[in-house]
């Protein structure tokens, strides 16, 4: 739950930033420069690096397939976040919204019912199995995002990022289990540094998306494809036992539920500034903003 509040307040900071940078410098290694220039973008990576540590603390003591369906609480968490930032408050949608949000991951979880897997014994072709899977689905979703624009590679990026955050996760899942070897095993372990690799790529992916447009384009996708994927790692890779049978159909009744309320709570005005207005605003002064910006790199 901290590393979803600290994930909702890390999105909000790097939207604001994101949000004010040319149209052209999207998927580009230019747009992370000018970033590096903003101070609430810093404080942006900040919450990102203690979401991760939590997160880290998470993993290294319950399952996959729990941690991180529950990070999808960072969604209403962020509405929170944008009420402050921008002066606005939560209405009755958006609080019925979250509030089965809330319910259905409940649901969800105590429907699934996952139990402990064994991380220690999961063999090197399950690894490259899963990673290369994973990897493949996220390069197709960057060469779509390529092919298409607007609210369309918004969404397109956003699920990727999810995608990307997943197999991060279940890395991340791996690395801790060879904490208990000491920090030498850690330093040490594959997992870690393809994690940061994983890491890196997710949130250049995660900047990206927020560019592309909307965090009603982005956030459907980046929320739902998060645990989705984390929830096959953990089944298929990590061997997490879930309920069967008619637990199934349940499960897929409250993730559907999960489902409805993102896709509500990411057309509340409150996640693109102080009203969807607001942003359009901002997005169409865009291109003003990039001449000037080409002659104070000049």
């Amino acid at each position: 739950m901290l590393a979803a509040v600290a994930n909702a307040l890390a999105s909000a900071l790097q939207r604001k930033a994101a949000r004010e940078e040319p149209a052209e410098e999207n998927l580009t290694v230019r747009l992370v420069w000018h970033l590096l220039h903003r101070p609430v973008w810093f404080g942006g990576i900040l919450a990102v690096i203690a979401g991760f540590l939590l997160q880290a603390v998470a993993l290294g003591s319950g399952q996959l397939s729990v941690v991180q369906p529950l990070l999808s609480l960072e969604l209403p968490a962020a509405l929170i976040f944008s009420g402050f930032f921008f002066g606005s408050r939560l209405g009755p949608r958006e609080w019925g919204a979250s509030a089965i949000m809330a319910v259905g991951l409940a649901g969800l979880l105590i429907t699934l019912g996952p139990s402990s897997g064994r991380t220690s014994s999961v063999s090197w072709t399950a690894w490259l199995i899963g990673c290369g899977a994973n990897m493949s689905l996220v390069a197709a979703g960057v060469l779509w995002g390529r092919s298409v624009s607007g609210a369309r590679r918004a969404a397109v990026l956003g699920a990727t990022t999810g995608a990307t955050f997943g197999m991060t996760a279940a890395l991340m899942k791996g690395m801790t289990n060879a904490f208990s070897r000491g920090l030498v095993a850690v330093f040490t372990s594959w997992q870690l540094w393809a994690m940061i690799v994983a890491g890196a790529g997710a949130m250049f992916l995660l900047q990206s998306a927020m560019h592309a447009g909307k965090l009603l384009a982005t956030q459907p996708g980046l929320t739902m494809a998060d645990p989705v994927v984390a929830i096959l790692w953990g089944v298929l890779v990590f061997h997490e036992k879930v309920r069967g049978g008619l637990f199934i159909l349940l499960a897929v009744l409250a993730a559907a539920a999960v489902a409805a309320a993102v896709m509500v709570l990411s057309r509340s005005p409150l996640l693109s500034g102080e009203s969807g207005a607001h942003e359009d605003a901002d997005e169409a002064g865009r291109e003003k903003d990039a001449g000037s910006r080409r002659q104070d790199d000049a």
